[in-house]
């Protein structure tokens, strides 16, 4: 058997095939997650990784959305219940809970937090155009958190800000 034969049933990209490819995308990608049967996402290139639920160590007299904190390869990544931070219910740890860890670099440092999550959901493509400003109406999650709005067929995905998530006390935020 040769190479052609080996071969022929490998699709190929044409050059007019190229935009098909969901990966490519003219606008911003966010990775979207669920708390409490709604939508939020995050900027898909803070996220260092998603991983698989598991109890964390303990962090004494920590206030109760941080439940404790993990070692990823050498590094020791604080992780927060988003359903406790934001006040959205219970949380209840199932087979489907996940946390994402995010990675914010900045000029000084680069701050590593993972998030407790329902379930990530998927990835959204979206145009500056179709990111909304969020009113100030007194939802569960406060403004300072809150990036914009996407409506994504019935319905609305709330964008959160990387950078005021990873502060960890109010009076860090910028």
């Amino acid at each position: 058997m040769n190479i052609q034969e080996l071969t022929e049933d490998v699709p190929r990209v044409g050059d007019n095939d190229i935009e098909s490819i969901d990966f490519i995308t003219s606008g911003e990608q966010y990775l979207t997650f669920i708390l409490e049967q709604e939508q939020y996402a995050v900027d898909i290139l803070c996220v260092e990784e998603i991983r698989s639920w598991e109890p964390p160590t303990k962090i004494p007299n920590s206030p109760e959305y941080v439940k404790g904190v993990i070692n990823m390869r050498g590094i020791i990544v604080p992780i927060l219940d988003l359903r406790l931070k934001f006040n959205i219910g219970q949380p209840s740890y199932t087979e489907v809970t996940v946390v994402i860890v995010l990675t914010l670099e900045s000029e000084q440092h680069s701050r590593t937090i993972g998030f407790v999550v329902d379930a990530v959901s998927d990835v959204l493509n979206a145009d500056e155009s179709d990111i909304k400003k969020a009113p100030a109406f007194g939802g569960c999650v406060p403004q300072h958190y809150v990036e914009g709005l996407v409506n994504v067929g019935d319905n609305v995905v709330t964008l959160l800000n990387v950078q005021s998530l990873q502060a960890l006390e109010p009076h860090q935020l910028n």
